[in-house]
């Protein structure tokens, strides 16, 4: 594992415990070139679950892409990254556990906005908003109706 900071190959691990109910290992390196402490996660190498998109095309289910877009969704409201990423690690751990190797995005979506409104109402419509593609104002009122 490279140094985020200086590039050395090198490091050893400080500290390492369980981390996402048992999915996932923590550790914290120490770069033995510079001294930067940084933490990184290991996985379970599993199969892929391909995301079926509304043209019928598929990709590959992305952490980090779906990381990105709930940072946006979240931004200046208090929902840690940690958060976020156990948002994130539910989500993948009971797509695991019905052994689904595919899903289409609608259904992934919806998967999304069930954990998000209970975790924060702004960040589950601005996140709804781009997932649902309002077209209109009478979309964007008729979300905020539903949560109310």
């Amino acid at each position: 594992m490279r140094c985020p900071s200086c590039g050395y190959p090198e490091s050893k691990v400080v500290d390492s415990r369980s981390a996402d109910e048992g999915a996932s290992i923590r550790r914290r390196r120490e770069c033995l070139e510079c001294g930067n402490r940084f933490t990184t996660y290991e996985r379970l190498a599993e199969h892929p679950i391909l995301v079926i998109k509304t043209d019928g095309s598929s990709e590959v289910f992305d952490r980090q892409k779906l990381m990105r877009g709930l940072l946006i969704a979240c931004a200046k409201r208090p929902i840690t990254p940690e958060k976020i990423d156990g948002l994130i690690t539910s989500l993948e751990t009971e797509l695991r556990a019905t052994q689904r190797t595919e899903i289409k995005s609608k259904d992934l979506g919806d998967m999304v906005l069930a954990r998000l409104v209970k975790m924060d109402e702004v960040a589950y419509i601005r996140f709804a908003s781009v997932y649902k593609d309002f077209q209109s104002v009478e979309e964007f009122s008729q979300a905020l109706g539903d949560l109310g």
